[in-house]
């Protein structure tokens, strides 16, 4: 024997506005109250601070706000911006700390620049100037080593016109006939900078 259902069940229904006026009514009421009861939990659940302002379609204002709506929407407006205060300050601090820091490195930039501290003796170098001294060189030393094997790759290379290969035929590098290893040349130096 099959047991007939009353009603239909939970549906899914279609969103679009509701013309019947008494079942829009009904509807945004019961919406309202589950907009706001989420709002709640979320607030709860979260520590969140939420605000929301509702018009109805009756043209009554409805809102919630977690801790307080004023508290929020002033601090959106910007109208109270003292409320954080403490951010506020500590912000500013950083700021301050900041641009001491800039200024000191500026100092040290342009006190640098003056002395020419790379022609110096390299005895009477302080630890500051020795470590960029370092740097420089480092870099230099990367520079000159990809210029190096840039122009041994290119010399290595027969023309593209060569008679043993086909026209436009370029044979592939082979870096054993090259006859140069990159990392044991020393380019005259004994391989230390310092």
């Amino acid at each position: 024997m099959a047991t007939v259902r009353k009603s239909k069940g939970r549906q899914r229904i279609e969103i679009a506005k509701i013309k019947n006026e008494s079942n829009l009514q009904v509807t945004f009421s019961k919406r309202r109250a589950g907009l706001f009861k989420k709002a709640s939990e979320l607030c709860t659940l979260c520590g969140a601070e939420t605000a929301i302002i509702i018009f109805s379609p009756g043209k009554k204002i409805y809102s919630f706000g977690h801790p307080c709506i004023e508290s929020i929407i002033d601090r959106f407006l910007a109208r109270n911006p003292f409320l954080n205060a403490g951010a506020l300050q500590l912000f500013q601090a950083h700021l301050e700390a900041e641009k001491k820091r800039g200024e000191a490195l500026d100092k040290t930039t342009k006190a640098f620049q003056r002395q020419c501290w790379w022609a110096a003796p390299v005895e009477e170098l302080n630890l500051e100037q020795l470590q960029m001294l370092k740097v420089s060189l480092e870099m230099l030393r990367k520079k000159v080593e990809r210029q190096a094997d840039k122009l041994i790759i290119e010399a290595s290379e027969p023309p593209a016109f060569s008679a043993p290969y086909s026209v436009g035929a370029i044979p592939p590098y082979e870096p054993q006939t090259a006859g140069f290893d990159p990392q044991g040349s020393t380019f005259g130096f004994d391989g230390h900078f310092f």
